[in-house]
């Protein structure tokens, strides 16, 4: 009966013709620019999809078949901003009770009745330039696309190795060579890592800071990015790896790991003249895979 969808990227209303029993239905944060496919909810009593991108006021006229609905949320869509949007949306659905949250009075309803045909002619008039808008406003963002990939592909051309270094077959170096390269290496590693760090805070601080208009194009991109950047996140603390261990010192001396946290004890039992070492293994553990080296101090 209810249906919870707010803060997605949802473009298009569809396939939701089989939920007869609906009463509820919440899209609010999505992408959707058009009112559609919801003839099949015939007991739909309210719907809300506030903050969208519903551009097509007409489209509301499709909700003529849902006789049951009483509650409609338009706040936040481009066409509330048009002028005799209630007007039009209050003739168009007789059945509503409420209007983004405001009730209808039957005196409002039949002085939107009795203007509808002039609030027609006005609505259908900012909707088809609000529609020339949009088109430019996706031709835009298909030419922002298209020069973010090509600013992509050169960056990558330019990288001299498949991570942006230059290498050196390590068999033709000697070792006092080896050496000096592994530090020249190192050097130049922190260096470009410094300049990685900075230039990704450059296009971080560009990426927000530069003004965009809001429309479904602009909330993708937003989308992709912080996903792009998730993933870096992810990739950067899988490649972290874990510093070697030291298990002998400069001296020799053999030192205490305990890598997997084993819980032992050590007892000095003086009248054996002997210590004990209680180590407390994994159930599981196979006992013949287990060995016991001992060594002096």
């Amino acid at each position: 009966k209810i249906l919870y969808f707010q803060n997605n990227l949802i473009p298009k209303l569809e396939n939701l013709g089989k939920l007869k029993k609906l009463e509820y239905l919440n899209l609010a944060l999505n992408n959707i620019e058009c009112i559609e496919n919801l003839e099949g909810c015939e007991f739909l009593n309210k719907l809300d999809l506030t903050i969208n991108f519903v551009g097509e006021l007409t489209s509301v006229a499709s909700l003529k078949h849902n006789v049951h609905l009483k509650e409609l949320f338009l706040m936040g869509n481009p066409c509330t901003e048009f002028e005799g949007y209630r007007q039009f949306v209050i003739a168009t659905l007789p059945q509503l009770k409420q209007l983004d949250g405001k009730e209808i009075d039957r005196s409002e309803q039949i002085q939107a009745l009795q203007d509808y045909p002039e609030v027609r002619r006005q609505v259908l008039e900012q909707q088809q330039a609000y529609l020339l808008k949009r088109a430019r406003e996706k031709k835009e963002a298909q030419k922002y696309l298209e020069k973010k990939g090509n600013k992509e592909k050169a960056e990558e051309k330019r990288k001299p190795g498949f991570d942006g270094r230059w290498y050196t077959d390590i068999n033709t170096i000697s070792d006092h060579g080896k050496n000096t390269k592994d530090k020249q290496n190192n050097g130049h590693s922190e260096e470009e890592q410094d300049h990685k760090v900075i230039d990704e805070d450059e296009m971080n601080k560009s990426f927000w800071e530069e003004p965009t208009a809001f429309t479904p194009e602009s909330r993708l991109e937003t989308h992709r990015y912080l996903e792009e950047k998730r993933k870096i996140k992810e990739e950067n603390k899988d490649k972290k790896q874990k510093p070697q261990r030291m298990l002998i010192n400069a001296e020799g001396r053999v030192l205490n790991v305990n890598e997997p946290k084993i819980d032992f004890t050590l007892t000095d039992d003086e009248e054996n003249n002997q210590i004990v070492l209680d180590l407390a293994v994994y159930r599981k553990l196979i006992k013949s895979k287990e060995s016991i080296k001992m060594g002096r101090k």
